[in-house]
């Protein structure tokens, strides 16, 4: 599939592993760019990589701080 490909709100769901409202909540927020068609919103596949590259990226950050902490407070994390 093309990433300049429009998909639905259920397919980018479907592609996030997260349910469709949470997908709308994130569109209405303006943390993933779409255009409405009539009444339907469509998302640029291209779009909804970025989204999943960035918060993956965010996660592994956050994660490394918390790694980071444990280890310096001396909880049992080598």
């Amino acid at each position: 599939m093309p990433t300049d490909a429009e998909v639905s709100t259920q397919q980018a769901a479907e592609i996030l592993n997260v349910s469709r409202p949470h997908v709308i909540k994130l569109l209405e927020k303006g943390e993933i760019p779409h255009k409405k068609v009539g009444s339907h919103r469509r998302i640029l596949l291209q779009d909804i990589l970025k989204y999943e590259s960035n918060f993956k990226l965010d996660r592994r950050k956050k994660l490394n701080a918390l790694t980071k902490e444990a280890q310096q407070l001396n909880l049992g994390y080598e």
